[in-house]
């Protein structure tokens, strides 16, 4: 039989890599169990399993309204602890990933990688050359800020740009061969990245702006600048990044500028309004899909779900068990199989194996 010819491939045997979720968080805060089925969390190892996803990058994210600036070290180092764990205790299922090696033998069939990210820098305590302890454990991803830091300016910031500390972040994570990740950062920053580094990055989990106006998500000419450098963008399952009529409509009971700490009363409010508004379907992610694609190419997109970092889903996600869902829509709108599995996976294995050693 031809590859034209060919009958559509089980969706069951779709690889996925997944470029961002806060599972370690809810298992910190919540106390979520990582290896029940039972989780309450977005993600657990049997939900990986059963989705078939080979690669899940998992945030430590310190920098949160609620938290004070004192627990960020202390903090991070939990959360990268609590990854190790996570993986210690899956019975050879998930290993923490540390090589281009590493990815790749999870791909082939080995056990599930976690790669572990530092979801704002603030455990460095501003000083670039702090990253070493974090990469001898096993970090191999950062996002500079998360909020405006020493560090550089986000999207929800002063449009800051790296600053001289954030530059010489910049050249360390390059020459540790860590992924750097710019989701997160203000468009100033953004493009400071994109004039200073010299290996490939990624936005783990950003949208398009052109599909829903929304600071977090990239302009045209910043895909397309991702792109010549080689990088790849993860899909938000988040859904005020993903349709413009959920983000206004949030928008008109959130309020806008920087995220503060919200009271017991005021985030039980919220929950509330915001469960009222109507959530877009799957449809809207093939949507930033195929904008992407078709501003930046097939090789620029790929998921990073934000999974347990967010409050809603789009309807039809519920867990992560939920990812093979996407692959009959993809088909449906037309990408070829080459072009899913550069979606689901290739297109962030090809870029972490790239930069990692």
């Amino acid at each position: 039989m031809t590859r034209a010819t060919a009958a559509p491939r089980d969706v069951l045997a779709q690889a996925f890599f997944d470029a961002h979720c806060d599972a370690v968080m809810k298992s910190i805060d919540e106390g979520a169990d990582f290896q029940s089925a039972a989780s309450p969390a977005h993600v657990s190892l049997p939900r990986l399993v059963s989705a078939n996803v080979r690669v899940q990058a998992f945030a430590c994210c310190v920098v949160y309204p609620n938290w004070p600036s004192g627990v960020y070290v202390e903090r991070g180092w939990a959360m990268v602890e609590a990854v190790a764990a996570m993986a210690a205790e899956s019975g050879g299922r998930m290993t923490v990933a540390r090589t281009a090696a590493d990815l790749k033998r999870s791909l082939d069939g080995g056990p599930i990688s976690a790669v572990m990210g530092l979801e704002g820098a603030d455990p460095l305590e501003g000083r670039a050359e702090n990253l070493r302890r974090f990469v001898d454990r096993g970090v191999r991803q950062v996002i500079f800020a998360w909020k405006d830091n020493a560090f550089s300016g986000t999207a929800f910031g002063s449009n800051a740009p790296l600053s001289r500390e954030g530059e010489r972040l910049l050249g360390l994570s390059e020459e540790l061969r860590v992924m750097v990740d710019v989701s997160h950062l203000s468009d100033r920053a953004f493009d400071d990245v994109c004039e200073r580094s010299r290996r490939p990055f990624i936005a783990s989990h950003s949208n398009c702006r052109a599909v829903c106006l929304h600071p977090r998500n990239l302009t045209d000419p910043m895909i397309r600048r991702l792109a010549n450098r080689g990088g790849v963008m993860g899909i938000n399952l988040a859904p005020h990044f993903l349709d413009a009529g959920y983000a206004a409509a949030w928008a008109s009971v959130r309020g806008g500028g920087t995220p503060r700490p919200l009271s017991p009363a005021e985030t039980a409010d919220y929950a509330a309004k915001r469960a009222a508004i109507p959530a877009p379907g799957l449809d809207s992610v093939v949507a930033h899909v195929l904008h992407a694609m078709r501003v930046g190419g097939e090789d620029v997109v790929g998921l990073g779900g934000d999974l347990d970092g967010i409050e809603q889903l789009p309807v039809g996600i519920e867990t992560v068990a939920d990812y093979p869902k996407l692959v009959p829509l993809f088909r449906a709108a037309g990408l070829s199989d080459r072009q899913i599995d550069k979606v689901c996976h290739g297109n962030f294995l090809r870029v972490f194996t790239d930069v990692l050693p």
